[in-house]
């Protein structure tokens, strides 16, 4: 139902003047980050087959999911307790999910599931995509067993930080993509969207090199302009390791916490972990960020 909806809102903004756009951004966060991957081709073709000249792009923010790693049983009777890989399946049998031709084609009968997972669609995608995805996704770490605010083991610990290096690797071919080594789910929807920043640079200013490179190529200008970057991955390795990135916040008691509190609330022993306590624990949400924009400023 949902490309049937895409489709016939395209459709019904065609007397609304999209036709005459110069470019058309479908964008979604969560399930409907996945969305534009499952669906950008198609609403490009959509566009085309009705004359229009518009180019279309997408804005993926956090729906790019990996596979678990857990063994989860595949008899799951609710999708919370389902891996991502079962709840898919079980999705496209009971609503008639489709995926692009492309990348249906890539896989025989009955595995059509890995579609929806963006580093294995990626490569069969015609429309140009900027990837906007947090490290350590929430809502990943979720179908892990790992909640913020929950209990948490060593194992547990090294497993989320395994996760944040296979996301990172997943987005190395990405031309376009902005993720912060943070702990939080869905970026662009958020008030302070503009404050985050990878390497110095936030997600406006990645998105306006993204559109600039598009303007030098139609001048025949491939190479990208110096020090205006649209691939923009963190290479710090612990979460919350960017000090721009949201303050995490404890779901119990609602109070903003630094990750070592969070970990110690957890009950973890952050000595084992290889944290400095005092230097750590001084790290402020709100100091973290006064220092950042110093730093980006020069100062």
């Amino acid at each position: 139902m949902g490309s049937l909806i895409i489709r016939e809102v395209i459709k019904d903004l065609i007397p609304k003047g999209i036709k005459q756009g110069k470019v058309i951004m479908l964008a979604g966060t969560s399930a409907g980050g996945t969305g534009v991957l499952l669906n950008i081709d198609r609403v490009a073709g959509q566009l085309e087959a009705m004359g229009a000249e518009a180019h279309v792009r997408g804005l993926v923010d956090s729906g790019w999911f990996l596979e678990s790693h857990q063994q989860l049983a595949t008899t799951c009777p609710e999708t919370i307790s389902c891996s991502p890989e079962d709840a898919i399946k079980k999705g496209l049998r009971m609503w008639n999910g489709v995926v692009p031709d492309r990348c249906r084609q890539s896989y025989k009968r009955g595995e059509e599931w890995q579609c929806f997972f963006g580093h294995k669609l990626y490569a069969t995608l015609t429309s140009p995509l900027f990837v906007v995805q947090w490290l350590f996704d929430e809502e990943q770490l979720r179908v892990e067993n790992i909640v913020l605010g929950g209990s948490l083991s060593e194992v547990q610990w090294t497993y989320l930080q395994n996760l944040g290096r296979e996301l990172k690797n997943s987005l190395r071919d990405v031309t376009a993509v902005f993720a912060p080594s943070c702990l939080s789910h869905t970026l662009i929807t958020k008030s302070n969207w503009i404050n985050f920043q990878v390497k110095g640079t936030s997600l406006p200013r990645a998105l306006q090199c993204w559109d600039r490179s598009f303007q030098d190529a139609n001048r025949n200008r491939t190479p990208p302009p110096r020090g205006c970057p649209f691939h923009l991955v963190d290479t710090c390795q612990r979460p919350q390791c960017n000090p721009t990135c949201p303050a995490l916040v404890h779901r119990a008691t609602q109070q903003e916490m630094t990750l070592v509190q969070m970990l110690v609330a957890m009950g973890l022993d952050i000595q084992r972990l290889g944290f400095e306590p005092r230097r750590d624990q001084a790290a402020s949400p709100a100091g973290a960020s006064a220092s950042a924009s110093a730093s980006a400023s020069g100062g």
